[in-house]
């Protein structure tokens, strides 16, 4: 059973509520945010699908210009750089840290697979002062493609030297699990509040409502068989 956990970045492990106050500064509204990130990631998709790349915050800028233009909105500069500063600077969900600590001290070993750049992911993770804890910071920028496609998962699988079925990917996104399950890697989706899984794709054996209950089902399953 798997023994090496790799994580999702935003969303699964830091929280983009911290987005709402400048969202609401540039457009008067909060919700903004979501759609915003929506269109990030249908950006980021078409690009993957169509075999093109660019990293993801040159896309959250053209996605965020797109939702300005959208909404006959004229982003100030101030307002665009505030929004993109404060991806740097996301807290942790509560639980996080603990989660991630009981892991670690169960002999798990942990790592981060995120869309973000090398610079983005250790700059967002030391913020929210859980860098410490990963073995491997990973992103995708190294091989050129955006997760969901599988060259990000075997690349991770490379990189702790391990075959890919002994990687278990953490992730709020049921478009990362699904592209994890199907690189061949185990799988737990964290159900956040508005996240649900596709049920055209395959369904991961953990599902918990946040990260502390998916680490007590990782424990009990993948550990208990050793």
């Amino acid at each position: 059973m798997p023994r090496i956990c790799i994580f999702d970045v935003n969303e699964t492990l830091l929280d983009l509520t911290a987005l709402d106050e400048p969202f609401e500064a540039a457009f008067g509204t909060s919700d903004v945010r979501r759609e915003w990130f929506d269109q990030l990631l249908q950006s980021a998709f078409v690009a993957t699908i169509t075999g093109a790349y660019e990293t993801f915050g040159v896309i959250g800028g053209a996605a965020l210009d797109m939702v300005a233009e959208r909404r006959g909105t004229r982003l100030r500069p101030r307002d665009r750089e505030a929004i993109l500063r404060t991806m740097l600077a996301l807290p942790p969900h509560p639980e996080v840290p603990a989660a991630l600590g009981r892991l670690r001290e169960a002999g798990v070993r942990l790592g981060a697979l995120t869309n973000s750049t090398d610079a983005v992911a250790r700059a967002q993770l030391r913020f929210a002062g859980i860098d410490g804890l990963f073995e491997r910071i990973l992103s995708v920028d190294t091989v050129r493609r955006l997760k969901p496609a599988p060259e990000p998962y075997r690349f991770a699988a490379r990189e702790f030297e391990v075959d890919i079925s002994a990687i278990r990917l953490v992730a709020a996104h049921a478009w990362d699990v699904a592209g994890a399950l199907r690189a061949g890697t185990a799988a737990a989706f964290v159900a956040r509040p508005g996240m649900v899984l596709d049920p055209l794709a395959p369904r991961p054996d953990i599902v918990g409502s946040n990260l502390g209950e998916v680490v007590d089902r990782i424990l009990a399953t993948d550990l208990a068989s050793l």
